[in-house]
């Protein structure tokens, strides 16, 4: 058994002083969650700038105290076996719990700061003759000094601000502390450093728990009369289950609310590394976000399902696309105004309005971005659950990915992976590797280079596919459809990528590695070989079984309609005759157009105002000035129907039987024997 943790975003209204029984309302009691978060912010914000030199990282990172034992792994006991203290302003009363606090948040961003370095180090250490173009052998002499778990992004983001260093300053950088700033404290508290004498968290029903915590009473305490405990009622959302361990939180305040950030642990069965017989493979699809297909491994060959599986999200994908179009241009003219503004002193009487215009631009600005994020987390979770639902539904134990980090975009590929990269792929693999061990399935990457390139049929890794625009325009160049010019292959690219990518996951399961500090599953070895796609024969109904032994047709063809000319043309029903007294309806006659096409809904006019019994709207909602209307019907069509940005188009979830070699289960498709020695090459 292992233990999975996440963590629950919740929400505290309101607040009781233990003590006196004073009941603290949201408004008062974010204040003083305010006053407690800034408290630690301050000390920690002091530790890392005090320590943000050359010496205090290497006496960090050799993980040795003063004393010569080894760092523990929290925080706040590492910085205090370094000697690293931090004392509070003399006017100011603050608990030794709360300092404990400012020490781990200051521990963090500072063990943070050291994969970056390391990571920069490598970069200046092995630094390209030309930064734009490395070539193969300082690719090999930079992958040689490069900690583990580092992505190709992280590298080009990197060596792009040590060159832009570099043409600043005419040297390379000597550390990351001339690179970087020190890292800004969040304005949060976190209290799992904490014990009983700050902070008591107590689980009292299903979806409710109680949160003690000390706060204080006033910005600056004096003494420890102005802090008071206070219990903060906490309702838990549903996907906290009942048997979860809940953890101490952290706390912080957002839009004038008391934000708890809880985690908790649920007990998970540990998924194997090795032995999948049964997996699903997902590519990072060009045409669609994924693309997956299922398969087993059958006397050391794969079959396909025969089934491609993909999530469509192109219309998520635009949206997202003229949304970070629209925030960057907010950021452009935030930082003109900023510039206009630095050019004029406030006596100025156009500063005033210049800064109201300035604010409300930012405003605007950090409002387009949290809708990006938010817009990016959904669809992370709503295409994690649905890869997962597959998973579950063809009954697999393993889901193979792209790894990410040997994933480099070329071409078209290239433009496409920058439109998603706002959907944060990482988000994805981390969401799918969170519900994928609540079914006890493994989530292994593999490596990414040639799985669109050469033919899953074959499997030798020699047979280069063509793309194509369309399978009825193979001699073009395209990036849509896949065809294999030896084993005639004729399918969709993203799909032949997943069965590539499934075929490397199950044939070299046995190279699998994890990683021993965030347990991620890698297979660094490429094992080729080729899929077969399964062929299942339908099943007849039983009115087609009856009909076979009736010899009847089971659906007789409908006599043609004869559209010969033998006969004239019925007139058109005269229109009625027109009431001399009302021009208004005379006029309106004579614009309804008769139609042999029967509308979806009664068309009649609209209600003209002043003028009772002059038509009747239909039922529904009036059309209002700007909404766009069916050209045919008149209807006003729903949103989705007119963007489509909020609406996936995904494969359903069906469970499917198993496939393999028993003559009972489907079948592979038939593969001549040219092929197979081919592939047997």
């Amino acid at each position: 058994m292992s233990k999975l943790t996440a963590t629950a975003p919740c929400t505290a209204h309101v607040a009781t002083v233990e003590k006196t029984g004073e009941v603290v309302s949201q408004p008062l009691l974010a204040q003083r969650v305010a006053w407690l978060t800034g408290l630690a912010r301050e000390l920690s914000a002091g530790i890392v700038a005090a320590r943000w030199n050359a010496a205090d990282l290497d006496g960090l990172a050799s993980g040795v105290g003063l004393d010569g034992r080894a760092l523990p792994p929290k925080g706040w006991m590492a910085l205090r076996r370094l000697g690293w203290s931090i004392t509070p302003a003399s006017s100011v009363y603050v608990f030794d719990r709360v300092v404990r606090c400012a020490q781990e948040q200051a521990a963090r961003a500072l063990r943070l700061a050291l994969h970056r370095r390391r990571l920069a180090a490598a970069i200046v250490a092995s630094w390209p003759a030309n930064p734009r173009a490395r070539t193969s052998a300082e690719w090999d002499a930079l992958h040689a000094v490069l900690p583990d778990g580092v992505t190709l992004a992280q590298i080009r983001n990197r060596t792009r601000q040590i060159r832009a260093y570099h043409d600043e300053h005419g040297v390379l950088p000597v550390d990351l502390t001339d690179l970087e700033e020190p890292p800004v404290s969040a304005a949060q508290i976190v209290l799992a450093a904490a014990d009983r004498q700050l902070v008591t968290l107590e689980r009292t029903g299903n979806h409710s728990a109680r949160l003690r915590v000390r706060l204080p009473l006033i910005a600056s305490p004096a003494s420890a009369k102005d802090w008071a405990w206070h219990v903060l009622p906490i309702a838990l959302p549903p996907t906290v289950p009942s048997q979860a361990k809940l953890c101490t939180p952290a706390l912080r305040v957002k839009d004038g609310r008391v934000r708890v950030d809880l985690p908790f642990q649920i007990p998970i069965a540990f998924a194997p590394a090795t032995g999948h017989v049964t997996g699903v493979g997902f590519d990072w699809g060009l045409n669609t976000l994924l693309t997956g297909t299922a398969g087993c491994l059958t006397d050391g060959r794969v079959i396909g399902d025969g089934r491609p599986l993909t999530y469509d999200a192109s219309g998520i994908s635009a949206k997202l696309h003229r949304l970070r179009a629209e925030r960057e241009r907010l950021a452009a003219k935030h930082q003109h105004q900023q510039r206009l503004l630095a050019g004029i002193t406030p006596a100025d009487p156009r500063y005033a309005q210049l800064a109201v215009a300035c604010r409300h631009t930012g405003v605007e600005h950090e409002r387009v971005c949290a809708r990006i994020r938010h817009l990016n987390k959904a669809l992370a979770w709503s295409a994690a659950r649905w890869a997962v639902d597959q998973a579950v539904a063809n009954g697999a134990t393993v889901i193979y990915l792209e790894d990410l980090a040997t994933l480099e975009a070329r071409g078209r590929r290239g433009r496409a992976n920058a439109r998603l990269s706002g959907q944060v792929r990482g988000q994805i693999v981390q969401a799918i590797r969170h519900l994928a061990a609540k079914h006890t399935i493994a989530v292994v990457t593999v490596p990414a280079r040639g799985t669109s390139r050469y033919c899953p049929r074959c499997g030798d890794g020699t047979s280069v596919l063509r793309h194509c625009p369309a399978p009825d325009r193979l001699a073009e160049r395209g990036w849509a459809w896949a065809y294999c010019p030896v084993c005639g292959l004729s399918c969709d690219r993203d799909w032949a990528a997943a069965e590539r990518i499934l075929a490397r996951g199950l044939l070299g399961q046995n190279a699998t590695r994890t990683h021993r500090a965030t347990g991620a599953r890698t297979i660094p070895k490429v094992v080729e070989g080729n899929v077969a796609r399964a062929r299942r024969p339908a099943k007849p109904t039983r009115a087609a079984r009856r009909a076979r032994h009736t010899r009847t047709d089971l659906h007789p063809r409908p006599a043609a309609r004869d559209r010969s000319k033998n006969r004239p043309t019925p007139k058109r029903p005269a229109r009625t005759a027109k009431d001399p007294a009302n021009n208004l309806v005379n006029t309106l006659a004579d614009d309804w157009l008769t139609s042999s096409r029967v509308p979806d809904r009664r068309t009649v006019p609209a209600p003209v105002p002043g003028v009772p019994g002059v038509g009747q709207r239909p039922a529904g909602h009036a059309s209002k000035p700007g909404r766009r209307e069916s050209y045919r019907t008149g209807h006003v069509r729903n949103s989705y129907h007119r963007t489509g940005f909020h609406h996936a188009k995904a494969t359903p979830v069906l469970a499917l039987a198993k496939h393999g070699s028993s003559p009972k289960q489907a079948t592979p498709a038939r593969i001549s024997s040219e092929i197979t020695e081919n592939s047997r090459r």
